[in-house]
């Protein structure tokens, strides 16, 4: 009988780290990192950061598990949010867009 054994990567984070999400820490790093002013949790600027962090763990993931549609269906949902974002934040302050597209690393 095959016995099915599940690969552990060399390169793994802490094992405490198990889920997909953002844990509290990283969440508030990112959002000091991006926020305006004190307090400043649902600006454009903060949710696209948000987002990309998301969307490239999840991206890593994705490159492990080929086959979780699920995962890679969350994943297209989180891309067309933050693609809204960023068109909402290039109507209404260019230079805001430009600045936080370079920051992130986007748009290559």
């Amino acid at each position: 009988m095959l016995q099915w054994r599940h690969k552990r990567e060399e390169n793994d984070e802490e094992p405490a780290k198990k889920g997909r999400m953002l844990t509290k820490e990283a969440k508030a790093e990112v959002i000091s990192e991006y926020a305006a002013h004190e307090g400043d949790t649902g600006s454009s600027d903060v949710q696209v950061a948000l987002l990309t962090k998301r969307i490239n763990e999840l991206t890593e993931h994705l490159r492990t598990h080929k086959h979780d549609h699920h995962t890679r269906r969350g994943l297209l949902k989180l891309v067309g949010r933050r693609r809204r974002h960023l068109a909402y934040l290039n109507r209404t302050d260019v230079d805001r867009y430009r600045a936080l597209i370079a920051r992130l690393g986007l748009r290559k």
